[in-house]
């Protein structure tokens, strides 16, 4: 947490009480500020209406009206602004048909789950607990808010940030919550987006136990019913799985993890899965590249030992190399994962400046020598570039006219 982000926070405070509001931090940031986590994620909770707030505060974005929220910003700080509110009737399992103003002790009732229905005065340095989280949280417990059956019916993405929080802050889940996830798993695509069940696998990845996170996922069900094929596949090899993904950097795309749980798919199957969770090109594009580099045998002695040094240089410049290659070690001993680095290392230290240049779009043979060679632009022109390139790199050939020499005992040197 930055310091000029938690005054900014309370200067909106400050300005709603004195404008005669009850103003609070509130969620998760209360949460981690009672685990000592930093956190920049202040979200505040407020009698103000959204026209109260609206009218208050310079600059605001109306994100969320019908529901009571409005986001502030401060000196480039952005915070959501809620008002103290009661839910009415959920009838698509994710969000309300209206919202009705409330006490801080109804806003809270209303809430996910007691870890994160707390609220904090950061004016007067004062908790207000009306649900039990903080004793949840001294105990490291995830429970659900009242009755976790309607909590679940109200939203049932909720089920898997239950797993997440559970994971995250090795936490565990309270019985009745519990029963209440495994009883309402297969629901959980009736009525939450995928897109939206992709950013929560996301969330799980940015820290550590996503590997537990899964593996609950598949004891409560909820993992079959977001993908059917693992259905009759056990836990245990559910578990074997994803045995690597503790080594995984946190940085590591989600992708990646998930790709762990189907071992063999091809890349028209991997594809399929990014179509289906709508994921950004950047996404498929890492997929794409991280097969090809799963298919070259990452081992020490072994990995791509059929490429020439062109082949290499195209691999080693890619921008998702060394993830990718992160990854696929990981499944390695940690002898074997020593000895592939090594390898590696020495492999760029050989190819470093054609890696450079290929980085940068730079290669020695340019357009220009070739128009001064005779050579018109267009398709020919295309075929001799990415030729002489290929044989800079694979000839250690270092000067225009060395390429240009050989270039013309080729088959494409126009005659």
């Amino acid at each position: 947490m930055t310091k000029e982000h938690l005054e900014a926070g309370q200067t909106v405070v400050k300005a709603l009480v004195k404008a005669g509001y009850t103003a609070y931090f509130n969620g998760g940031w209360v949460r981690d500020f009672l685990l000592k986590i930093p956190s920049d994620d202040i979200d505040i909770a407020t009698s103000a209406s959204t026209d109260d707030i609206q009218s208050l505060f310079d600059k605001t974005i109306p994100v969320g009206l019908a529901f009571g929220v409005v986001i502030v910003v401060l000196q480039s700080h952005h915070f959501e602004v809620a008002t103290f509110r009661t839910d009415r009737t959920y009838i698509d399992g994710r969000r309300p048909i209206g919202i009705d103003p409330a006490s801080p002790e109804e806003d809270a009732k209303r809430r996910d789950f007691t870890i994160n229905g707390m609220y904090y005065d950061p004016l007067k340095d004062e908790l207000h607990d009306y649900v039990g989280g903080k004793v949840d949280l001294e105990k490291g417990i995830v429970r659900a808010i009242g009755n976790p059956d309607e909590r679940f019916a109200e939203d049932r993405l909720r089920m898997m940030r239950a797993v997440r929080y559970a994971a995250r802050f090795h936490f565990i889940i309270e019985e009745e919550t519990l029963k209440a996830i495994a009883l309402h798993a297969s629901e959980i695509l009736n009525a939450v987006a995928i897109e939206r069940i992709w950013q929560e696998f996301e969330k799980m990845a940015r820290y550590p136990h996503f590997d537990k996170a899964i593996i609950s996922m598949h004891r409560l069900g909820l993992l079959q019913t977001i993908f059917p094929i693992l259905t009759n596949v056990s836990l245990e090899e559910v578990e074997k799985r994803v045995s690597h993904l503790p080594k995984f950097s946190t940085m590591s795309p989600t992708i990646a993890s998930l790709l762990e749980l189907f071992p063999n798919s091809s890349i028209e199957q991997k594809l399929a899965l990014c179509d289906r969770f709508k994921v950004s090109n950047k996404v498929k594009d890492f997929t794409l590249f991280h097969h090809k580099i799963e298919k070259l045998n990452v081992k020490p002695g072994n990995m791509g030992k059929y490429l020439d040094d062109y082949a290499w240089v195209k691999i080693l410049s890619h921008p998702d190399f060394d993830t990718s290659l992160h990854v696929l070690a990981c499944r390695l001993s940690p002898d074997d994962e020593q000895l592939l680095m090594q390898e590696i290392n020495e492999r760029k230290s050989k190819l470093q400046t054609n890696i450079e240049r290929m980085r940068n779009g730079k290669p020695i043979l340019q357009s220009s020598h070739l128009i001064s060679a005779g050579i018109q632009p267009g398709p020919s022109m295309g075929e001799l570039l990415s030729l002489g390139e290929k044989l800079s790199i694979n000839d250690h050939l270092e000067t225009p006219d060395q390429i240009l020499e050989k270039l013309k005992t080729t088959d494409i040197w126009p005659m």
